[in-house]
């Protein structure tokens, strides 16, 4: 059951960091794309914007992908924490941990689940538990 259960929480966070990467890369699912990302990321001291999106869309984008087939694991986990720390530094944490005053309470949840899996490891329905 802990391998389902593994399986279960890597697919869902991996596949909506995906999303997210994807909102910021190419504009789906609602997002801005590169040159509106960009520009918000300008917009609150982080320069150059598009760039700080593109490597911030890739690390979503990439880190969800590897996270969610569970192949390098650990890489993963970083990737997706080092968005999450970035986000909470940059635009949660000043205003406190509840979500509902836009705090970074979501951010550390993702933050911990990330880094969770990284250290525990993906479980056996993984691509790393095949490949290593």
């Amino acid at each position: 059951m802990i391998n389902i259960g593994l399986l279960i929480i890597r697919l869902v966070i991996g596949l909506l960091f995906v999303g997210h990467g994807a909102q910021k890369l190419f504009g789906w699912f609602g997002g801005h794309g590169l040159k509106g990302t960009g520009g918000w990321f300008e917009s609150i001291g982080m320069k150059p914007g598009v760039v700080v999106a593109l490597f911030a869309g890739l690390a979503e984008l990439i880190g969800g992908l590897l996270l969610a087939l569970g192949l390098l694991t650990p890489l993963a986990g970083i990737m997706i924490a080092g968005t999450m720390v970035m986000a909470i530094i940059k635009v949660h944490g000043p205003n406190g941990l509840w979500v509902t005053a836009n705090g970074y309470e979501y951010n550390l949840t993702l933050l911990s689940v990330a880094i969770g899996i990284a250290l525990i490891g993906p479980g056996k329905y993984a691509l790393d538990a095949f490949l290593f």
